[in-house]
């Protein structure tokens, strides 16, 4: 609303208008509630340091929205929460060993570069804790250093002198097309007790989240479930030699597959609007994360999947978009 000396101007949308309770804040509250089984989980496989990670991550996110948009005399949306499901996010992609250092230019990275230079929420094309986490691949050692469950700044509690074990993942042996039990079998996979990422571990806790996002209606099922039946259809269909079923299960349940479909490929801003898009999206994430975890020199495609698809929302948009009511009849046959 705008006042001059003389009467008020009102810009307003077009009807119909209804009114919701539905705001930014309950919205991402809610993805942070949905993030709680998965964040528990972490602090149990890879110790205290995990929790730690996390709230660097989220302060610095937070503080980075804040600075920014204070220094550009904009209004502070630091209370949105929006910052903090990113701050989540962005260390849950992360080894639980990460450099605090490390994380918090990823925080800069994703916060400022990706989301307010684009002018802040709503804005941005890319997701920004999968960008900060493509930023923070500028140091591979650090950010592929995977520890083995229950050594995390914790060894002296479960019996080791050693400060950290390392352990390679299940994701690696089943890059070269061979799936290891001994790293971690199937049931390991389902419930988190694996090395990997500190918030991408336990698929019994993400999918905890998933059911507590779709009884909230924050997210629709659609792009999850056609990214990870896309990801399905396809090890079942080229095992690599393996055991169809067994391969599948590992595919799924393996790596930041369940993360990235519930909590990444979601995203309100980075995905399509319309049902026709939304399921393109999936099955193109879907199709990238196994053509990267086959051919790739990566073991994981999930990020960059997820990241390349973000890229093409504005063309997906247009698939499934409504015809425009009262339309001449040639415009909606077009459509």
């Amino acid at each position: 609303m705008a006042q001059n000396k003389y009467f008020y101007e009102l810009t307003i949308s077009s009807s119909p208008h209804a009114h919701s309770a539905t705001t930014t804040q309950t919205v991402m509250r809610d993805v942070l509630i949905a993030l709680l089984p998965a964040l528990i989980a972490s602090v149990i496989f890879f110790g205290f340091r995990a929790l730690t990670v996390t709230l660097v991550s989220v302060a610095a996110c937070v503080f980075f929205e804040w600075g920014y948009r204070k220094m550009m005399k904009l209004d502070n949306t630091a209370h949105d929460l929006s910052a903090v499901v990113t701050g989540v996010l962005l260390a849950f992609v992360c080894p639980v060993t990460v450099e605090y250092w490390m994380i918090v230019l990823g925080a800069l990275f994703a916060i400022v570069l990706v989301k307010q230079l684009f002018g802040g929420i709503g804005k941005n094309f890319l997701n920004p804790a999968l960008a900060g986490r493509a930023f923070m691949f500028s140091w591979p050692v650090a950010m592929a250093t995977w520890v083995k469950v229950g050594f995390s700044n914790a060894a002296s509690v479960f019996g080791s002198n050693a400060d950290i074990v390392t352990q390679a993942t299940p994701m690696g042996p089943m890059h070269q097309g061979t799936f290891d039990p001994a790293l971690g079998g199937i049931w390991d996979l389902f419930i988190g007790n694996v090395g990997g990422s500190l918030g991408e571990t336990s698929a019994v806790a993400l999918l905890i989240g998933f059911a507590y996002l779709l009884l909230r209606k924050v997210i629709s099922a659609r792009i999850p479930v056609a990214y990870i039946a896309t990801v399905a259809v396809l090890a079942f269909l080229f095992p690599m030699g393996n055991d169809r079923l067994v391969w599948m299960a590992a595919q799924v349940f393996g790596g930041g597959l369940m993360l990235g479909a519930i909590f990444m490929a979601t995203d309100y801003v980075t995905s399509p609007l319309t049902k026709w898009g939304q399921i393109i999206f999936g099955i193109g994430c879907g199709v990238i994360t196994i053509l990267i975890r086959y051919f790739g020199g990566y073991s994981e495609g999930v990020s960059y999947a997820i990241l390349i698809m973000n890229c093409c929302v504005v063309l997906l948009d247009k698939v499934g978009r409504p015809v425009k009511f009262g339309a001449p009849k040639k415009e909606a046959a077009k459509k």
